[in-house]
């Protein structure tokens, strides 16, 4: 006589896993096939618990950086030679580098939303006493300008990391005063007044070049903040004032800027014009495919900074114009990426904080690239994740980093909305286990 199972016993079936291994060549599995198996379902759910914006994003930036490295090593060589680090000394540097950011931009992007506004003061604080360092004696001054700490033989730019600061701060505090305000009104912009703080210690180091990139951070964020024109003017137009106040009062950026916009051209050849003029023959001597990798004449002491404010220059005398494409692309599809993650969030600090790190990146590299063909004058900015500079590539990557936190924060939004909009499969399940059982049984299956 064959029993039939209870309700209970197959309420409990179903219960069990979806997914069972079974093994038809052998009696049994073995625990070590079952744990290897468990091990690649686990590594497959965790590839797939990110959305695309997250992917492309990290892995765009990861190629920008490996392409840094690899620039930043043929750049760098002869100079390294020279002061005695070795051809590989500036590599290995920047190298170092990466290494660190690398996984300190994947742990900020597991950081929680909450924890940007808990820390934003914090962080305020903690910005402004590593800039005031400069002016301490542990402080040191290149190229003119005061902006550089140094401990040993380690050396660090403060400023850099205020950028990551600062936008940090814009996406907490600027909500927080359209709550209190509305955003038509001038009081919406006082949360800027910590930024142009920031800003005023890094102008007293005469660092004009980072000021203005910071200036950018504070209007893209109040931009994605969507304050009206009539707000968005008033930062506008004393920020440039400022700029021409500034760029007036010192001669040297003067010379620079007159040079620039010299009607018969940069005729200062051995001194403002030496680097701009290098810069546009190495370029114009890597013609469409470029003299090859590590071929480069610019590097051999022709061409200052060639690792890191004109390694545009040193790309586009190696590689070519197809080179340059290639990163220009690459810069333009990190903007479409940014964009993407804004549109696809409704929280106003993802989108000022998000919105103020593509003015940063973006428009940093733009100056750049700018700087390098000749139609902006000398500014000495770095190009983002390819230029030489070890805080200046971190503190890319730990803003990367933070956008990064952002998307997986919509991804757990999105999940979270469409789980309490759809029905829960276990009573949609229980449903249909309590209409088969109220059924009749068949009279065949009686007999």
């Amino acid at each position: 006589m064959t029993s039939t199972p209870s309700s209970q016993q197959v309420s409990g079936t179903s219960r069990r896993p979806a997914l069972r291994v079974v093994d038809r060549g052998t009696s049994g599995v073995t625990g070590a096939a079952s744990g290897g198996l468990s091990a690649r379902i686990v590594l497959r759910d965790a590839l797939r618990s990110e959305n695309a914006n997250f992917y492309l994003l990290l892995g765009t930036v990861i190629f920008l950086v490996i392409i840094g490295l690899i620039v930043v090593f043929s750049a760098s060589s002869i100079d390294s030679f020279l002061s005695d680090q070795g051809f590989f000394g500036g590599f290995l540097r920047q190298a170092g580098f990466a290494i660190v950011g690398i996984p300190l931009m994947l742990i900020v992007s597991r950081l929680p939303l909450v924890f940007w506004p808990t820390w934003a003061k914090r962080l305020l604080g903690l910005g402004v006493a590593l800039q005031l360092l400069v002016f301490s004696p542990i402080g040191i001054e290149t190229g003119g300008n005061r902006n550089w700490i140094a401990i040993g033989s380690f050396t660090a730019q403060p400023s850099e990391g205020l950028k990551v600061i600062i936008a940090v701060w814009l996406g907490v505090a600027i909500p927080l005063a359209i709550d209190r305000v509305g955003s038509r009104v001038w009081q919406v912009l006082l949360p800027v007044v910590p930024a142009v703080g920031l800003m005023g210690l890094v102008l007293l180091g005469s660092d004009l070049g980072t000021v203005m990139i910071m200036a950018i951070i504070v209007m893209g964020g109040l931009l994605f903040a969507g304050l009206p024109w009539r707000i968005l003017s008033i930062p506008a137009i004393i920020g440039a004032l400022g700029v021409v106040v500034v760029a007036v009062t010192s001669p040297n950026r003067m010379s620079r800027i007159m040079s620039f916009m010299s009607l018969d051209g940069c005729t200062d050849y051995s001194n403002t014009c030496w680097q701009p003029l290098h810069g546009l023959w190495a370029m114009a001597s890597g013609g469409i495919f470029g003299v090859g990798l590590g071929n480069s004449k610019a590097k051999w002491s022709w061409l200052p900074a060639a690792d890191n404010d004109y390694i545009f220059a040193i790309i586009g005398e190696e590689l070519g114009l197809i080179g340059c494409l290639v990163v220009i692309v690459l810069f333009i599809f990190l903007t479409i990426l940014f964009l993407r993650i804004i549109r696809d969030t409704d929280n106003r600090m993802i989108r000022i904080t998000t919105g103020a790190i593509m003015f940063w990146i973006i428009g940093q590299a733009a100056i750049n690239i700018g700087v390098v063909v000749g139609i902006l004058p000398v500014l000495g900015v770095p190009l983002p994740f390819l230029s030489a500079g070890g805080t200046a590539l971190v503190s890319n990557l730990l803003a990367v980093g933070i956008v990064l936190s952002f998307a997986r924060a919509e991804r757990d939004a999105r999940r979270i909305a469409n789980s309490r909009r759809s029905p829960s499969p276990s009573r949609g399940a229980r449903r249909v286990r309590e209409t088969s059982s109220s059924q009749p049984e068949s009279p065949r299956r009686r007999a």
